[in-house]
């Protein structure tokens, strides 16, 4: 039984899926987590943003499945998975269908998808773990929602220069930051609101947005 504060039809899915990872992971670099105790803390960053996500969310470069699959176990809101590297969204795929989950799962780019309409400024809420800093993270997920809707950051520390990268990052995207919450020394929350439309230009090309990242850090505003 894990040991996770999850009510109870949620545990077997939990536990299901941790089966998968771990089993698929021999042959798939999925995560770098190698055993279950591992994973289980995955799983509880995972839960200590669910009270923030809304219905539908987008989770960008979603890996081996985390924050998504577990938010979509414990909420039953809609998500779409988007995941460029083809074995690990193959993976997703065949989690999704074997829990029977309320989720898609799109192999591409977040740059390439932010530009279809149908997954443009649709989402009330994104999430994206650990794929980049915090501007180029913003310049991944908030073309995707709507307005009102809120980019939900994971973060390590955050100081002044990475804080003030976010906020003229999320200005240049149409948001701005809402909220902070500390969750102990080395993990943070950081919400970002969508305010105004993102313009056209955003997100720029595949691979700029981590390399040339919006705002303070490194930036080009072009």
């Amino acid at each position: 039984m894990l040991d996770l504060d999850v009510a109870a039809d949620a545990r077997p899915r939990l536990e299901r899926f941790l089966e998968l990872l771990l089993e698929h992971n021999k042959n798939v670099n999925l995560t770098g987590a190698r055993d279950l105790d591992a994973l289980l803390e995955h799983v509880r960053d995972a839960l200590s943003i669910a009270r923030y996500v809304r219905d539908p969310l987008v989770d960008v470069g979603s890996g081996g499945g985390f924050p998504a699959i577990v938010l979509s176990i414990v909420t039953g809101y809609g998500v779409t998975m988007i995941e460029a590297t083809l074995k690990k969204a193959r993976f997703l795929e065949l989690v999704v269908a074997e829990l029977g989950l309320n989720v898609k799962v799109l192999g591409t780019r977040a740059e390439i998808a932010a530009r279809d309409p149908s997954l443009r400024e649709r989402f009330a809420a994104a999430t994206a773990r650990g794929v980049a800093s915090a501007p180029a993270v913003l310049e991944l997920t908030v073309p995707f929602l709507a307005l009102g809707g809120v980019a939900v950051l994971q973060r390590g520390r955050f100081d002044y220069l990475e804080r003030t990268a976010t906020q003229d990052a999320s200005l240049m995207l149409g948001g701005g930051l809402l909220d902070e919450h500390v969750i102990d020394d080395g993990h943070r929350i950081v919400l970002v609101s969508k305010r105004r439309p993102t313009p056209d230009r955003f997100p720029r090309r595949v691979g700029l947005p981590e390399r040339r990242p919006l705002g303070v850090l490194g930036v080009s505003k072009a």
